[in-house]
């Protein structure tokens, strides 16, 4: 996993309809959640309820959240422009979603899979990198973003949120051919 403290990449993404959004001016200094989404992936659509509920518990907080779709479109088409419009429409999502057509967000962050959470504080340091909570499509644990949300708290009160952090847990990037990560060692 990335270090914390490691500084928010400065990617500049389209949005759904096209528009460049950087990630930096995005944030404008607020803390900020990102996060690695599919429309296809099992694991993003067991919470993507959950998610919208927890955006909606943040609003009006200063907290930005932000979703990137990473995947190969031609292996997964569901995760194209309009399939993840058709997700927004479906979850009611109302934070952007951004395309990494040639994937070089998903390497910056170091994104293993989908969902993958992201939370920068204000000045644009990591803070938390893993899961939403403990739950998957079939273990039976609740649906409720704790991770997430004791993640964001933390952060809006200034605070280091501790360690271990929980890995995320979900469908790998579905990288093009050639493309895929080299192995990365932190030391």
């Amino acid at each position: 996993m990335v270090p914390l403290g490691t500084p928010l990449p400065d990617v500049t993404l389209p949005d759904l309809a096209g528009q460049p959004v950087r990630l930096i001016d995005y944030a404008a200094g607020e803390p900020l959640v990102v996060i690695f989404l599919a429309n296809h992936c099992p694991y993003v659509r067991h919470i993507e309820h959950r998610l919208a509920q927890v955006f909606d518990a943040f609003e009006g907080t200063g907290v930005r959240f932000i979703a990137i779709s990473s995947n190969d479109v031609t292996t997964h088409p569901d995760d194209d422009a309009a399939g993840l419009a058709s997700q927004i429409e479906r979850t009611g999502w109302r934070f952007p979603y951004l395309m990494d057509e040639d994937q070089t967000a998903a390497k910056a962050f170091h994104a293993a899979c989908t969902p993958d959470f992201f939370v920068f504080d204000a000045q644009g340091q990591l803070a938390y990198r893993g899961s939403f909570d403990a739950s998957t499509p079939k273990n039976g644990n609740p649906v409720n973003g704790k991770h997430l949300r004791d993640a964001v708290t933390k952060v809006l009160l200034d605070k280091p949120v501790p360690e271990p952090q929980p890995p995320s847990m979900g469908c790998g990037i579905k990288w093009k051919p050639g493309n895929e990560p080299e192995a990365i060692t932190f030391v």
